[in-house]
C-alpha cells in the first residue's frame, strides 16, 4: 500500500459499486440451491459447459478452471469447458451459422442430458446466450444464468433453471459480480460434494459426516459438525454465502480507500503512455489469464463509460463515451505459448513475447495472486530492462512482486483467499480503466474513434 491521497473521482467510482455486489445476498438461498443441483449433476457424471461473448467470454475460461484446476489442493479436478475459448470454433460457426448460434450449436452436438450448462451475459439479452440457454434445456440440462441489469430476456422468460442478475448497468460492475457468483458456485459445489449423503432427496438429520480434507472444511466447518439433512446443510449454506459476499464488499472497501491514490496515480501514468503511443500488454496465470483477457478487452472494446446514475448502484443512463486504446493479452495464442513452454520454458512465456512485441514506454501489466509465478516475475524484469511502465496486480501483500525496482505501481490485496484476491482485482482494475478514461488528453480521445452509447 502506498500513502497517496485518496481520489474523491476513484472513492465515487468504488463506492458505485457497493450496493449491487450486497444485493447478491438476498440470492443467497437461491445461490445454495443452485450448487445443489450442480453437485448433483456432477454426481451423476455430467459436465461443466460454460459460454459467454465479450468479457463473459473471460468469465467463461474463468469458470472452467476454477473447476478443472481446483485452487484448494486435494479437492477433485471437475469436468468443465469453456464454450468461447476454441476461436477456430466459434469464428467458423459464426460465419457458417451465424453468431447467435455458436453456443447453441456446440451444446447440442456436444452436451448430453446429466450436463451443466452455465451461460453468462451482462445484461441477459445476449442471443447467442439465449439461444444457447434454450438448447440446453430442450436438452434436459441443469441450466445457470448469470445476468446483468434488469435480467433482460433471460429473466422475463425463465430461460434457464437458477438465474442471478446484478443489478447494474454498468457492465464492468456486473462482471465484478460474477466473479463473486462463480466462486461461491465453485466452493459450495465442493461443500456439497463432500457430503455425498445429501445430495439425496432422503437425506436426514445427523446423518454421518466425513471429515474434509484440503481445506473445504475450514472453509464451511458447520459441513462437519454432525447434523447433516439436507434442510440444514442448504441453510447453512446459504448463511455462508450471504457472510462471504459480505466479506468480500468489506474487503473492496478497505483496499479501495488504501489504493485510491495510487489508482488515481497509475491513471495518469498509463494515460501519459497511450497519448504517446503505447500499448498495453497483459498477462497472467490460469484464472488470473483470464483476468489478463478481461484488462486488455476493457481497454480495447470498452463499450460505454458509467451512466448519470453513478452512485446509485446502477447507471439510469445510456452511459458516456469511451476511447478504445490498443492493448494485447500475451496468454491468447496457444500456439505461441505452447511452443515457448515446449520448446525453451514455461518461465520464459511472457518474456520472450514481451522482448518481441514491446517498445519502450509500453506498458506491462501482470496479473497474480501469489505475487510469486516466475513466468509473471521473468516477464516484470524484462519489461523493465526494456524501458516499460510496470503494472502489478498481486496478493498476498505482493509477494516476490513487492521486492524493490520491479513494479513501478503495485496493487497488493492484503488476503490469503485466491477467490477474494481476484475478486478485488477485478475491481481495481476496472476502476483503474475508468481514471485512465479521465486522464486521457483531448487529443487522445480525438485521435481514436470513441465507443459510445446506442
Amino acid at each position: 500500500m502506498t500513502s497517496e491521497p485518496p481520489d474523491p473521482a476513484v472513492l465515487e467510482a468504488l463506492d458505485r459499486r457497493v450496493a449491487p455486489i450486497e444485493r447478491l445476498a438476498d440470492d443467497a438461498d437461491a445461490i445454495a440451491e443452485a450448487c445443489l443441483a450442480v453437485a448433483r449433476a456432477f454426481r451423476a457424471g455430467g459436465r461443466l459447459l460454460v459460454f459467454g461473448t465479450g468479457t463473459a467470454a473471460t468469465d467463461a475460461q474463468h469458470v472452467s478452471v476454477e473447476f478443472m484446476h481446483p485452487v484448494i489442493v486435494g479437492k477433485r479436478a471437475l469436468p468443465a469447458f469453456s464454450l468461447a475459448a476454441d476461436s477456430a470454433t466459434v469464428s467458423g460457426l459464426a460465419q457458417t451459422l451465424g453468431p447467435d448460434a455458436v453456443f447453441a450449436h456446440q451444446l447440442r452436438v456436444l452436451g448430453r442430458a446429466q450436463d451443466i450448462a452455465v451461460g453468462v451475459c451482462g445484461d441477459g439479452d445476449s442471443p447467442a446466450v439465449v439461444q444457447g440457454l434454450a438448447a440446453a434445456r430442450a436438452a434436459g440440462m441443469t441450466t445457470v444464468a448469470l445476468i446483468g441489469g434488469d435480467g433482460g430476456r433471460i429473466a422475463e422468460h425463465g430461460l434457464a433453471d437458477h438465474r442471478f442478475v446484478v443489478r447494474s448497468d454498468d457492465h464492468r460492475v456486473v462482471k465484478e459480480g460474477h466473479v463473486t457468483l462463480y466462486h461461491l458456485l465453485w466452493e459450495l459445489t465442493h461443500a456439497y460434494l463432500e457430503q455425498p449423503h445429501a445430495l439425496d432427496s432422503g437425506a436426514r438429520a445427523g446423518a454421518p459426516t466425513t471429515e474434509a480434507a484440503g481445506g473445504i472444511g475450514e472453509l464451511y466447518p458447520f459441513l462437519y459438525s454432525g447434523t447433516a439433512s439436507l434442510e440444514a446443510l442448504t441453510a447453512e449454506v446459504a448463511a455462508s454465502a450471504r457472510a462471504k459476499i459480505a466479506e468480500i464488499v468489506a474487503l473492496r472497501r478497505a483496499v479501495g480507500q488504501a489504493e485510491a491514490g495510487s489508482l488515481a496515480a497509475c491513471a495518469s501514468a498509463l494515460a501519459q503512455g497511450f497519448s504517446q503511443g503505447a500499448t498495453l500488454l497483459a498477462f497472467g496465470n490460469g484464472g488470473s489469464s483470464s483476468d489478463a483477457q478481461d484488462i486488455v478487452h476493457t481497454f480495447l472494446d470498452p463499450g460505454p463509460g458509467p451512466g448519470s446514475g453513478a452512485g446509485t448502484g446502477a447507471s439510469t443512463g445510456a452511459g458516456t463515451s469511451t476511447t478504445a486504446l490498443p492493448a494485447l493479452c500475451l496468454t491468447n495464442d496457444t500456439a505461441v505459448v505452447t511452443a515457448l513452454s515446449n520448446d525453451v520454458s514455461f518461465d520464459v512465456v511472457f518474456a520472450r513475447q514481451l522482448q518481441a512485441v514491446g517498445r519502450p514506454g509500453d506498458l506491462a501489466v501482470a496479473v497474480s495472486t501469489s505475487g510469486g509465478s516466475a513466468n509473471v516475475l521473468a516477464a516484470l524484469a524484462a519489461a523493465r530492462k526494456s524501458g516499460m511502465t510496470t503494472v502489478g496486480f498481486a496478493g498476498y501483500g505482493g509477494g516476490k512482486m513487492a521486492e524493490p525496482g520491479l513494479v513501478d505501481h503495485l496493487f497488493a490485496v492484503p488476503s490469503s483467499s485466491v477467490h477474494r484476491i481476484q475478486e478485488v482485482q477485478t475491481t481495481l482494475y476496472h476502476v483503474l480503466w475508468e481514471q485512465v478514461q479521465r486522464e486521457l488528453p483531448p487529443h487522445q480521445r480525438r485521435s481514436r474513434a470513441p465507443h459510445t452509447a446506442a
